[in-house]
């Protein structure tokens, strides 16, 4: 069955993973691939094609069927794959209601661990997946994106319900070189994610460190490794299922990536460009004020973002 396939957001994730399906679902082969992409990266990418520069896949130009800057253009959807930063969810959601069905299969790879919910509470009548992915990619210049890092990976999968529903899905992605997983745990991947993601983003972006330099120096890993362990009581607090050993596998999650890989909220901050702190660390001190758990790390380092933000 061919599908009508919408990218919305056409940075560093939805330009990489939207490329690879391009790629392979040339115009007119199979599956359609649109990409929503507003300003001058949009109309690079209609003009000459997306280039995308990637460590794992080469250098290549994506055409896709069409390029939006209005869903509405796109007509009915099949399978919408979300890819924008956390502060666009709502608004991108509530753009696309018109071309999404019943039937239309929605995957969320932003960061995070709510983007699930956030979507079925805007879009109800679809069938809502939840995914992350692990990669570090960005835009380079209009029409061209680079993977930097990680292995660009996803999982993704219902909260509740039956996998196999989706494990035509998961062939789609995969036929085009995605390395792509249809799981039944999907809230304890998120969180995997989230464990080693949140405290990275606010570290970096705290103390204009990459990777490697944060955990090359005594302080700022001492509050990476503090952070982890407050999430942790967090996770486990709510009802998620992390391995006994989750603060080490996740300090070992950022030891494979460059040593010189940035944060996408660090490289916001160093921009001075709207930042997802409210993903990463907001969401973490109101869950534990909610729930009655000590964080004074997070509560610190969100305290001392914000005022760089403002």
């Amino acid at each position: 069955m061919e599908l009508k396939i919408l990218i919305v957001g056409l940075g560093g994730v939805g330009g990489y993973f939207g490329g690879l399906l391009a790629r392979q679902y040339f115009p007119g082969d199979q599956h359609q691939v649109i990409f929503l992409s507003r300003g001058a990266h949009g109309d690079a990418v209609k003009e000459k094609g997306l280039e995308v520069i990637s460590r794992e896949s080469g250098t290549f130009n994506a055409r896709p069927q069409q390029v939006c800057s209005d869903p509405s253009e796109a007509g009915p959807t099949d399978l919408v794959i979300f890819a924008v930063k956390g502060y666009d969810l709502e608004d991108a959601a509530l753009s696309i209601k018109s071309v999404v069905n019943e039937e239309t299969v929605v995957i969320t790879l932003l960061n995070g661990v709510n983007n699930a919910e956030i979507l079925s509470g805007i879009l109800p009548h679809a069938r809502i997946l939840n995914g992350c992915v692990y990669i570090s990619s960005r835009i380079e210049s209009p029409g061209i994106v680079r993977h930097v890092g990680g292995p660009g990976k996803i999982f993704f999968g219902p909260e509740k319900g039956d996998t196999g529903l989706y494990g035509s899905i998961e062939k789609v992605l995969t036929d085009a070189s995605i390395k792509a997983e249809l799981t039944d745990r999907i809230g304890l991947e998120v969180w995997r994610k989230f464990m080693f993601m949140s405290p990275f983003a606010g570290v970096t972006a705290l103390k204009g460190q990459t990777f490697g330099e944060v955990l090359g120096s005594e302080e700022s890993f001492k509050l990476l490794k503090g952070m982890m362990m407050e999430l942790e009581q967090l996770g486990r607090k709510t009802g998620v299922d992390l391995p006994g050993d989750i603060v080490s596998l996740s300090l070992e999650t950022g030891r494979k990536f460059p040593s010189e890989t940035k944060s996408s909220m660090q490289l916001d901050f160093e921009k001075n460009k709207k930042n997802e702190l409210d993903t990463f660390i907001g969401y973490v001190v109101r869950q534990c004020r909610e729930e009655g758990i000590q964080a004074p790390l997070y509560n610190r380092v969100y305290s001392e973002l914000s005022r760089l933000a403002d």
